[in-house]
């Protein structure tokens, strides 16, 4: 194994072995020519490339996703300590019957916080998504204290389900 004077030299060699392992197909041998002296593969990261996005980082898109009420049915357990699916019966929480395409804040005999009485939300599929990542992030001053559902595909199971609920 050839020890290198320095680390620039080593460099050279990496970038080199990797420039024939390119041409040739060779990952192998790329991988053996840049071995350090102790037998450890090298760093051979570039400052050109750029770390995959997580797939968390990357906005979903509601309208990219297909529910399933039956699984929204029990992600929706979560909601019940606080909501009905029973139009009128209001519990900590207004009830959600018919809450898609309704006006945020409207439910009749709940007190609502300001914020939700005078946000203009209409509860539409990807305002609801929305609004389920992060209830009080999307709605400033809602008295609602759930953190939110942060997977994409648990939001749309949920409106899902409360889409049968009208």
């Amino acid at each position: 194994m050839k020890k290198f004077n320095s680390f620039s030299s080593f460099m050279v060699v990496t970038v080199a072995a990797l420039s024939l392992a390119g041409c040739s197909g060779g990952e192998k041998k790329a991988e053996e020519a840049a071995m350090t002296e102790t037998g450890a593969p090298a760093d051979t990261a570039t400052p050109a490339e750029t770390p995959a996005v997580p797939a968390e980082a990357t906005p979903v898109a509601y309208a990219s996703l297909t529910g399933d009420p039956v699984a929204g049915e029990k992600i929706f357990g979560q909601c019940k300590a606080c909501h009905q699916l029973v139009e009128g019966k209001n519990g900590v929480g207004p009830s959600l019957h018919g809450i898609i395409g309704r006006t945020a804040g409207q439910t009749v005999g709940f007190n609502y916080s300001a914020a939700n009485k005078s946000s203009g939300v209409v509860w539409k599929e990807e305002a609801m998504f929305e609004y389920l990542e992060a209830p009080q992030k999307f709605m400033k001053g809602t008295k609602m204290a759930f953190a939110g559902l942060k997977k994409p595909q648990d939001r749309a199971d949920v409106i899902a389900y409360l889409k049968t609920k009208s």
